[in-house]
C-alpha cells in the first residue's frame, strides 16, 4: 500500500511498506539499499564528543528489531549492492564481489565498526572505497548536520552507482533520509525510494529537493578517485 507518493526532480519517493510496495512497482534496474540490520543499532555507545557530532543517540530504526529477510529484494533478480550484509550473511548466496567502505582511512579504532561491508550480485572482485566518516571528521558534508543514525555519505553511493551504468532505475526498498535518491538526483540518474518512518520520508523528501536546486549543497568536492569500471 502506498500512503504518499512524491515526484522531486527524476527522483520518485513513497512512503509505506517495501514488502508491499515492491510488487506494485514493475521492473526496476537495480538495487543500492542499506537496510535495517536486525541488531538493534544505536549511536550512543560511547566515543564521547567525537561519536556526538549529531543528535542521533538511541534514535530507534523501523525493522531493526527482527532478523533482516533479503529474500523478497533478492527474488527481483537485478544487479544488487546490499550495506551491512555481514550481518545476515548466512542468508545470502556466496559472492566474491564484496566492496567495503573504509571510513577511517588510518590505522586507529573507537567503539564504531572501522569499515562497512556491502554484497553484491555484480560479480567480479572485491572492491574498496576509503572515504573518512567519523564523527566530526567527514570528507564529505562536514558542515552538514547528519539526520539519520546510519546515514552513508552521498559519495559513497555516487561509487555504488558507478558499478551500475546501465540501470535505467535505482530502487532504494529502505530510503531513510535519501542519500542513495539524492546521489541519483546529482548523477542525473533516476531512482525510486521507499520509506516507512514518515519523519525520514519528509526529511529524503526535502534533501532531493535541495539537490534539484543546489548540485552542491550537501557534499564539498573529495579527492577525485579512480573511475570504477563495472563489476562482470
Amino acid at each position: 500500500m502506498i500512503i504518499r507518493e512524491e515526484r522531486i526532480g527524476g527522483q520518485r519517493l513513497i512512503l509505506g511498506d517495501c514488502l508491499a510496495v515492491m510488487p506494485l512497482l514493475g521492473k526496476v534496474g537495480a538495487v543500492v539499499t542499506d537496510p535495517p540490520y536486525g541488531i538493534g543499532f544505536s549511536h550512543g555507545g560511547g566515543g564521547g564528543k567525537l561519536a556526538r557530532s549529531t543528535r542521533l543517540d538511541n534514535m530507534p530504526i523501523i525493522g531493526d528489531d527482527a532478523p533482516f529477510n533479503p529474500s523478497q529484494i533478492l527474488s527481483l533478480a537485478v544487479p544488487t549492492i546490499l550495506w551491512g550484509a555481514n550481518h545476515f550473511a548466512s542468508r545470502l548466496p556466496d559472492s566474491s564481489s564484496w566492496i567495503a567502505w573504509d571510513k577511517r582511512c588510518a590505522d586507529y579504532s573507537n567503539d564504531q565498526a572501522d569499515c562497512e561491508i556491502a554484497w553484491t550480485s555484480l560479480g567480479g572482485p572485491a572492491r574498496m572505497f576509503r572515504h573518512v566518516w567519523n564523527g566530526m571528521l567527514r570528507g564529505t558534508e562536514s558542515k552538514i548536520p547528519r539526520v539519520h543514525p546510519t546515514q552513508k555519505p552521498i559519495a559513497l553511493m555516487e561509487w555504488c552507482l558507478g558499478f551500475l551504468p546501465n540501470a535505467e532505475t535505482i530502487l532504494d526498498p529502505f530510503m531513510g533520509s535519501g542519500t542513495t535518491l539524492v546521489a541519483c538526483q546529482r548523477l542525473g540518474r533516476s531512482g525510486t525510494g521507499i520509506e516507512l518512518d514518515p519523519d525520514y520520508f519528509d526529511i529524503a523528501c526535502r534533501r532531493v529537493d535541495e539537490a534539484t536546486r543546489q548540485h552542491d549543497l550537501f557534499v564539498t568536492p573529495p579527492d577525485p578517485q579512480p573511475k570504477q569500471e563495472p563489476m562482470i
